[in-house]
């Protein structure tokens, strides 16, 4: 069984079929089984998760009950009733989130950006929506990873510039950095294509545009490497682009459990 949760939660068997999880509290129990594979989730974490700020009197009746609609969903061995818990019986690789995490560890260990951009190409298309759309409050843990998402597409964008393809890159980073006008890695990713698809004009446009918004909603001046793009732009002489990823994504934290 594969499960899903970079969006709304679904289960797939392994022939390709669809399992049918219907109901809101039932894809939200699966959801917050899924962020924890393997792993004894404790009976309140999931009321938590499950009903939010709304749960009903009898919690734990009604928590048996939606594993009990769950089981007949999945099959019954697929969620295990442990002391003080529940968990999903599945691994790390199973569940589309920690596929995208490993995908994406390799697309920026990779040396050769064409490799680094397949992986980040099969890493970023697992997306069908937000993180943890199921959940009633995904907010915080969904946000972590909304963040690794756009290291990602950091990387994707890196990758197409080292492969000569700063044409092709410069709409989608023209759309992210309107977005994220204060970001300065997105920002230096664009200044770089225009400046590889020969418009250095451009290029110096957007520099100072970035070194405007940083002064006026930051009090603050562009750091080491936008500056050190700008001297580039001013000599005319370009360095090599560099590597598609220089660091890892900042990972979330692993997700609250339990006890074993």
């Amino acid at each position: 069984m594969r499960y899903a949760i970079l969006g709304p939660a679904q289960a797939v068997r392994d022939d390709g079929t669809p399992v049918a999880v219907g109901g809101a509290r039932l894809r939200a129990l699966l959801t917050a089984l899924a962020l924890r594979p393997g792993r004894t989730v404790p009976v309140a974490l999931l009321v938590a998760e499950v009903w939010e700020a709304d749960p009903p009197a009898d919690a734990v009746a009604a928590l048996q009950a939606l594993v009990a609609r769950l089981r007949r969903a999945l099959g019954h061995g697929a969620v295990r009733s442990e002391e003080g818990g529940y968990r999903l019986e599945a691994e790390r690789g199973d569940v589309d989130l920690y596929r995208f995490e490993g995908l994406v560890r390799s697309a920026a260990a990779a040396a050769d950006p064409a490799r680094a951009a397949a992986l980040y190409d099969e890493a970023l298309a697992l997306w069908r929506g937000p993180a943890l759309a199921s959940l009633p409050d995904p907010a915080a843990e969904s946000a972590r990873w909304e963040a690794v998402r756009m290291d990602a597409r950091r990387g994707r964008l890196g990758a197409a510039l080292a492969l000569g393809e700063a044409a092709q890159a410069l709409p989608e980073l023209t759309e992210l950095c309107a977005r994220r006008p204060l970001d300065e890695s997105l920002q230096a990713l664009r200044i770089r294509a225009l400046r590889a698809a020969g418009r250095p004009a451009e290029a110096l446009a957007a520099y100072e545009t970035v070194r405007r918004d940083l002064s006026t909603r930051l009090g603050t001046d562009p750091g080491p490497a936008l500056r050190a793009l700008h001297t580039e732009l001013l000599s005319g002489t370009p360095a090599p682009e560099p590597p598609p990823a220089t660091a890892a994504p900042a990972w979330p934290a692993p997700a609250t459990p339990a006890a074993d």
